[in-house]
């Protein structure tokens, strides 16, 4: 800070000088008015410098409020594209504090300019202390919020969600850099900046994740190739995390050029200039050993190894692709009204049913609650929800899992009436005893939210498995639909390649057991990935015990 050093220098000069009777001698009285032009020159070069860190204040200031307006009109809409969620947590999580340190900074200088010069007027010097002040006020404000503010984990969470969605759905990284996803409206679309598609390829880097790494850095690239600029960004570092990712996936000659084009940027990166002799003596090697086999090697990307074995057909059927139904066997689905053998409550007003899917018996029910009910619901579980668990099938505890992405909460039908007629409406209409069954769960799905493929009864090697509860294991399971999602989001039963998409006031339902007891395995299921939209889901787990004689065993073991 140039400036700050020629106001010392002035006022030491002005300090080592004589300081008695300067109005005694013309020629004396001509110094200062040198010694006070110094001054001003120093000052303007202070309120430059204070003009520019004002400027960038009111810049970010008025792009945050300007998004933070459109954002409030619809909140739920709007977070529900995951670019938004995405940069809302970075937001909060780094760009808040980097302002609030240009703002400390600030103020630190301004105290102590203050007290070095001691030129100001009582005017002026009241004015500072109006400034301080305020400054004090938002960084306390800016202090109590953020113990509310996400963190770390949130943002690379949300990082990680964009990344399975690009996946899942099959999106290039330019779809997602515009915002221009599936099912999104225009209205509510957000661009990925230069840093944004940095920090995706840094939190893919930092998991050893090298497939995501490069796609992103080269979209960082290609945008600062087409103009975009970045005040913290620069092609070297994202050349330089290009060519190791690149490396580590086995394409030695596109390693080998993204090192050369980061030397010709800085020929002095000392790194690079170490690769370049390594890559290049490993690419000799390699093609040495091609040209003694007779052979050449193709270099492929591939997505990183996953633990699930039917992501392929999972990731299709979230799509919507791979659907197999013949034509015979989708005549006989139907649509009826129906009044579950002349129950009193639907004999004059019985409910839509429609079969969605024949093996397994999966029917849904539409119009089964009203938009009231469902918002009670939705008021009840809010200030209660928590991330979802899942249960340990080695150890039984419960706790939360990657693929696994939603907070639930718990009502029972104690807590408000609406509870109490969802919980007799399910028991009418589908003749079992809910008496047994697990609390209503309320789920919602956060950025990218998804369950992927699980069973919800216990299988024989969980024999422990609801043995807290007493009520045997999980009979048949009811899923209400509580909003509708514009993209993804979709029920998907991997086992017999179905996929049932979300309707806001349908209910579907299953039996998770044979009459014999023994689970179906064809009922296992799984939850897409959120792609554009917000997804509530309310369910009913309904037990073994109390259904003796309303859902009888059959004659055979094989039943």
């Amino acid at each position: 800070m140039a400036w700050w050093w020629s106001l010392i220098h002035c006022l030491l000069l002005a300090s080592s000088s004589a300081h008695d009777d300067f109005f005694t001698s013309i020629g004396q009285m001509t110094d200062l008015l040198f010694t006070e032009k110094d001054l001003v020159t120093s000052l303007k070069d202070y309120i430059r410098a204070e003009e520019n860190k004002l400027e960038q204040i009111k810049k970010w200031t008025h792009k945050v409020d300007v998004l933070s307006a459109a954002a409030t009109q619809d909140p739920e809409g709007f977070l529900g594209h995951p670019v938004n969620a995405f940069k809302l947590m970075k937001r909060l999580n780094t760009e808040w504090a980097e302002l609030e340190s240009v703002v400390l900074t600030d103020v630190s200088d301004g105290t102590h300019r203050h007290t070095q010069t001691h030129t100001h007027t009582h005017r002026t010097a009241a004015a500072s202390v109006c400034v301080l002040l305020c400054v004090a006020a938002f960084i306390s404000n800016l202090t109590i919020q953020r113990q509310h503010f996400p963190n770390d984990g949130d943002q690379t969470g949300a990082a990680k969600a964009l990344m399975r969605l690009q996946d899942t759905y099959q999106l290039d990284t330019d779809t997602m850099s515009t915002g221009q996803l599936p099912g999104s409206s225009s209205w509510h679309q957000s661009r990925l900046t230069v840093d944004d598609c940095y920090d995706l390829g840094k939190v893919a880097y930092s998991e050893a994740d090298y497939y995501h790494t490069e796609l992103w850095m080269v979209q960082a690239l290609k945008q600062l190739d087409q103009g975009e600029t970045s005040s913290t960004m620069d092609a070297v570092t994202i050349l330089d995390y290009l060519s190791f990712s690149v490396y580590q996936q086995g394409e030695l000659e596109r390693a080998l050029e993204f090192t050369r084009r980061l030397l010709q940027l800085d020929a002095t990166h000392q790194r690079a200039n170490g690769n370049l002799k390594y890559f290049e003596y490993q690419l000799s090697k390699q093609k040495k050993m091609e040209a003694a086999e007779g052979r050449q090697t193709r270099e492929t990307r591939v997505p990183p190894d996953d633990y699930l074995p039917e992501r392929k057909s999972y990731e299709q059927l979230c799509r919507g692709e791979g659907i197999r139904m013949t034509p015979r066997r989708q005549s006989r689905l139907f649509c009826r009204y129906y009044d579950n053998n002349r129950h009193p409550r639907y004999v004059i007003g019985p409910v839509k049913q429609e079969d969605e899917w024949d093996h397994p018996p999966i029917v849904r029910y539409h119009d089964i609650v009203s938009d009231e009910e469902m918002q009670k619901v939705k008021e009840l579980a809010k200030p209660r929800l928590r991330r979802a668990t899942i249960s340990n099938p080695v150890t039984g505890v419960l706790e939360t899992a990657p693929y696994r992405i939603s907070k639930s909460a718990w009502l029972g039908a104690h807590e408000h009436p609406v509870v109490d007629q969802i919980n007799q409406r399910i028991q009418d209409i589908t003749g079992l005893d809910v008496s047994t069954a697990e609390d209503l769960q309320v789920a919602n799905y956060g950025v990218g939210g998804q369950y992927e493929p699980h069973f919800d009864f216990g299988r024989k090697d969980e024999p422990d498995a609801f043995e807290s509860l007493g009520t045997g294991n999980r009979i048949a399971t009811w899923l209400l639909y509580m909003s509708d999602v514009q993209a993804g989001g979709a029920t998907v039963f991997t086992e017999v390649r179905a996929s049932i998409w979300p309707k806001k006031g349908t209910a579907v339902f299953w039996f998770n057991l044979f009459p014999s007891g023994d689970g179906d395995h064809r009922t296992r299921h799984a939850a897409c990935p959120v792609l554009v939209g917000n997804k509530w889901v309310s369910n009913k787990w309904i037990h073994e015990r109390g259904q003796e004689f309303r859902r009888r065993c059959g004659l055979q073991e094989t039943d």
